[in-house]
């Protein structure tokens, strides 16, 4: 079987990511990063292990930061190494994490590849955030005797129906696998159905519940100023949108408007390449819009007379941002895309508003549904109601936001209970 995956991988490379890849250089500016992909890096110094810390995108990088602070406070001799698959997730990791731990791209998932990337990072263990299974890489690891984590881990329903067409093959996956922390009850009833052997199975929680530290005081206000927001403007914000949700937003933002005139929208679309896309549905309507990136000195007296939109163009300021939202819209559920990340808008005591569409972050979401911290929106007629209910109602603003906050609170401790799997599991000594 791993003959006919790495066979099948080789052909999805150059048939499919390969074109994908310089489409996305040549129309976006997005780059390919071919060398490090192929694990041409330069290599740690001799004799020198690390711990290999995956998150192969922005929300799994931002999500890992209180497991790499512990790890560096646990564990300050042992080099810390983070890989991610996407550029925005390295930018993320080479801002953010500069004084912890030394950025790479994950490596290309094939035999010869995986064995330069594991001999060049020379890992202690390697934990992978959420359910990152690369056959290959694992396999490589074991040979080595290199122990490995999965994080965070959960199955989302279209994985799961995936996973479970080829079951023999994923049963031998996860036994490369030392230990699985997973997020709920049912994300551990998956992976064992899959083949993971119980005992090595425990449910910790949601590591994004921690994430989150406190937004320094006066956040709010200093992204006013950052956003050019006169006094008295309200704002919402739609986060992590994806094509085909933007028309939706400004439809129900038109509807907003004609209640509440002076409302700002923030439309942050889950992947800032598409800032132009998402410019040019506004310019088709009619209203003015701007880049956060060229604010406040883009703010002009014409601007300021017409409901502006704002495109978050910038990588890893969206959960802050969120700070100044009256309410949040969290996107990728109106589409059948799965779902993002709800609960940094609920850790900030705002509404939410998300779609049906949240197979992948289900726990999160049935959190906030179960304390009455969200509203379900089904379609853009239901979005533009709900927006325009909780804009009118500031009580029930408020009662959401509070109720999503101690929600959120209540279910702390999953880092605390990884660091422990950690030590007792991958790296001896790195209890919390």
């Amino acid at each position: 079987m791993y003959a006919l995956y790495t066979a099948l991988a080789t052909i999805g490379l150059v048939a499919l990511w390969l074109p994908v890849a310089l489409l996305r250089r040549l129309t976006r500016g997005v780059p390919i990063n071919a060398r490090a992909r192929l694990a041409r890096e330069k290599t740690n110094p001799a004799g020198s292990t690390s711990g290999w810390v995956h998150a192969v995108s922005v929300g799994e990088a931002i999500a890992a930061a209180p497991l790499v602070e512990g790890l560096r406070r646990l564990h300050p001799e042992l080099p810390l190494v983070m890989t991610t698959v996407t550029s925005t997730g390295a930018q993320i990791v080479r801002e953010r994490f500069a004084a912890l731990a030394t950025h790479r791209f994950f490596p290309l998932d094939l035999p010869s590849v995986t064995r330069r990337a594991v001999a060049a990072i020379n890992p202690a263990f390697l934990i992978c955030m959420e359910t990152e299974l690369w056959p290959n890489t694992l396999r490589t690891l074991a040979a080595r005797g290199v122990p490995v984590m999965i994080a965070n881990g959960r199955i989302s329903d279209r994985s799961y129906r995936r996973y479970r067409l080829v079951r023999r093959f994923m049963t031998s996956i996860l036994a490369d696998v030392r230990v699985f922390a997973m997020q709920s009850d049912e994300d551990a009833r998956r992976i064992i159905t899959l083949g993971a052997q119980p005992e090595r199975v425990v449910v910790t929680g949601n590591i994004k519940v921690d994430a989150t530290a406190a937004d320094p005081p006066g956040s709010g206000d200093l992204w006013r100023r950052l956003l050019a927001l006169a006094p008295g403007r309200r704002v919402w914000v739609a986060g992590s949108t994806h094509a085909g949700e933007e028309a939706l937003v400004l439809d129900a933002h038109r509807a907003a408007l004609a209640e509440c005139p002076e409302l700002v929208l923030v439309i942050a679309p889950r992947h800032p390449e598409r800032t132009r896309e998402v410019r040019a549905l506004v310019d088709r309507r009619g209203w003015p819009s701007v880049r956060r990136s060229e604010l406040p000195a883009a703010a002009t007296a014409a601007s300021a007379q017409v409901a502006p939109i704002v495109v978050l163009d910038t990588v890893g300021e969206l959960a802050m941002l969120y700070a100044v939202a009256d309410v949040v819209f969290v996107g990728g559920s109106l589409v059948p895309v799965g779902g993002h990340n709800v609960l940094e808008a609920a850790q900030r005591r705002k509404p939410v508003l998300i779609g049906p569409y949240t197979g992948n972050f289900r726990e999160s979401v049935g959190l906030l549904e179960s304390a009455g911290a969200a509203l379900v929106v089904r379609d853009a007629s239901e979005l533009s109601r709900g927006l325009r209910r909780l804009l009118a109602d500031g009580d029930l603003r408020l009662k959401l936001g509070d109720a999503g906050y101690e929600a959120v609170a209540s279910r702390h401790g999953a880092v605390r209970e990884t660091l422990d799997l950690v030590g007792r599991y991958l790296y001896p000594g790195a209890h919390a």
